[in-house]
């Protein structure tokens, strides 16, 4: 692909990914079928539960969801008022890339439409924060009630090297 995480996908610097959806990255697939990429598969509910666990400093969850399917497979099981639930272990990260709309000098984020999903989740649950952004500007001029992510959370801010156009990225 060569776009976005791709890039560290094709110079080898990727052993896991987690994710709820794989298969519109051809390469991703590519590699996972050829045993260059472990890959596990969680369903995108459980995905943005752990993540929001792993920035909360909670452990891990009980979930109905993938119970007694090959997504439950070694995991832990317990019932609870007859229900049978597996344990999914919080998300945390080393170094998160989030993508956001527009950051100050100082590091706070707002994001754009659906960029909401994921991006402010794992910007609480990393360790090392960089946020890619499309315009960097200083600090105050963003409304503090706009601020989707504070600066506590980000370590880096990076500028975008492309430009939208009709809603999709392309290099200037």
């Amino acid at each position: 692909m060569g776009r976005g995480l791709g890039k560290l996908l094709d110079a080898g610097c990727l052993k896991k990914a987690k994710g709820s959806y794989f298969t519109t990255n051809r390469e991703a697939v590519r590699a996972w079928s050829e045993g260059e990429l472990e890959i596990e598969l969680i369903p995108q509910g459980t995905l943005a539960e752990a993540v929001r666990c792993g920035g909360a400093g909670i452990a891990g969850f009980y979930t109905k969801t993938a119970a007694g399917t090959k997504l439950a497979e070694g995991k832990e099981e317990k019932v609870f008022d007859g229900e049978t639930y597996i344990l999914e272990r919080a998300i945390k990260g080393n170094v998160s890339i989030i993508k956001g709309l527009k950051a100050d000098t100082l590091g706070n984020v707002i994001y754009d439409h659906t960029a909401r999903n994921f991006n402010v989740g794992m910007a609480t649950a990393s360790d090392i924060v960089i946020a890619e952004v499309d315009e960097i500007v200083e600090t105050g001029e963003i409304p503090p009630e706009d601020v989707v992510t504070p600066h506590l959370f980000i370590d880096y801010v990076v500028l975008n090297k492309y430009i939208k156009k009709g809603g999709v990225y392309v290099e200037q």
